[in-house]
């Protein structure tokens, strides 16, 4: 198979960068995969591939840009060109873009694609029905909503227009099917990025270190969190440090700078800006519990299965999809009050108090995301591919609703 996969990559900067390395990493050690053909957004340096490839022929073709209204014109022409047997997107609806017109007019092309004959299958991360644009950072005005909601809403049926819709939670199915009467829509979960070797549960000396990851500003804020830290300091003599990895979300730069000029009186508050991927497992750790200070959720969570990775107790809202995805995929954590700095500040303590305690949340989240490693991930997607090819050989439109979520055994209970 010569396979098309239309994501962001490292270096880039665009959500779902990390989402989109780990994925070609294990499909590129797939027997069943000749060449891999990288259609990502542009960027100065040269992409990440400094992964073993089994034989498996990488080529790149940086096809598209954030916010670029040519997006369209430019994914034709390489998949034009390079003539893939399949094409997988990895995406969310914003993807492509923060700007209404561009970013829409890129998410037509996985059903453009499909009606020119190429087996086409999205992994949509999130879906409009389940975000809270006002606790997200959208927007609060309820008539703004109720329009970005009908352009979602639009927008899902254009993308429903691929051979198969994958998403990562099981209720996304359920939504999808009942609303948009859809038969093409498939679960495949999010999928842990990697599998180490049992982790070390002994932290290193110094001070315990409470740490975010991610891409900050929107839904996830780091302010709650530095103020939790502090109340625990005021409580108790814990040596804590706060470690803030990552960088502003697309749509809301400058939001760390401000953060760290806002509090710069706070001692042991470091900023670490980028991390690369090289530098993920010592950020993971060196970290006694990684926290989501989110306010909303818009999607299954990479960070989540990164920290059950590596071992990690979590501190995190029971909310919306996050709270989906705990009960379906057997993570487990000390919650708090979304946006309530001293809730938050219960359930760090509690962690960081109670050695025990953290040892074992950190083993049942690493046993969770060693259930679902990303190379078996990689082999439900050839799967699907090979049902659509035989359905499209056969001439008929394959049903997926209910047998294909029983085949891959995406409903098991972890």
């Amino acid at each position: 198979m010569k396979l098309a996969i239309v994501t962001a990559f490292p270096p880039s900067k665009v959500t779902l960068n990390e989402y989109g390395y780990h994925l070609v990493k294990h499909f590129a050690q797939k027997d069943s995969i000749d060449e891999i053909v990288l259609l990502t957004d542009e960027t100065i340096e040269d992409k990440q591939i400094d992964f073993e490839t089994n034989g498996c022929k990488i080529t790149i073709r940086d096809s598209w840009n954030f916010n670029s209204y040519k997006n369209i014109l430019t994914l034709n022409k390489a998949i034009k060109e390079e003539k893939p047997d399949a094409i997988l997107y990895n995406i969310h609806f914003l993807k492509f873009g923060d700007k209404k017109i561009p970013a829409a007019l890129s998410l037509l092309t996985p059903m453009f694609f499909k009606l020119k004959g190429f087996p086409t299958v999205v992994l949509l991360h999130n879906i409009m029905e389940t975000v809270d644009l006002d606790s997200a950072g959208f927007t609060s005005s309820k008539v703004l909503q109720k329009i970005y909601n009908g352009i979602g809403t639009a927008l899902t049926r254009v993308i429903l227009g691929a051979d198969r819709v994958a998403v990562t939670i099981k209720k996304y199915v359920e939504i999808l099917d009942e609303k948009y009467k859809t038969n093409n829509v498939v679960q495949v979960p999010h999928g842990s990025f990697e599998t180490p070797p049992q982790p070390d549960m002994e932290l290193p000396k110094g001070p315990k270190q409470v740490m975010a990851f991610g891409k900050f500003g929107t839904y996830k804020k780091v302010e709650k969190m530095i103020e939790a830290v502090e109340i625990i300091r005021k409580r108790t003599n814990e040596d804590i440090e706060i470690v803030i990895a990552g960088t502003d979300s697309p749509n809301t730069p400058g939001y760390l700078e401000a953060v760290a000029e806002n509090y710069a009186h706070v001692k042991q508050l470091r900023f670490t800006g980028y991390v690369h991927e090289q530098d993920v497992p010592g950020i993971f750790a060196e970290s006694a519990v990684a926290v989501f200070p989110y306010t909303s959720t818009t999607g299954s969570s990479g960070v989540l299965h990164q920290a059950g990775s590596y071992g990690k107790a979590v501190v995190l809202p029971d909310l919306g999809d996050l709270g989906r995805l705990i009960r379906d995929e057997g993570y487990q954590g000390e919650f708090f009050a979304p946006d309530n700095a001293e809730s938050m500040a219960d359930a760090i303590q509690k962690i960081l108090q109670n050695d025990a305690y953290r040892v074992a949340l950190g083993q049942a989240n690493y046993e969770a995301a060693c259930s679902l490693p990303m190379e078996v991930i990689a082999d439900k997607y050839l799967e699907i591919f090979e049902e659509i090819r035989q359905g499209k050989k056969s001439g008929k439109a394959v049903s997926v609703t209910n047998k294909v979520e029983r085949r891959l055994g995406v409903t098991q209970t972890v």
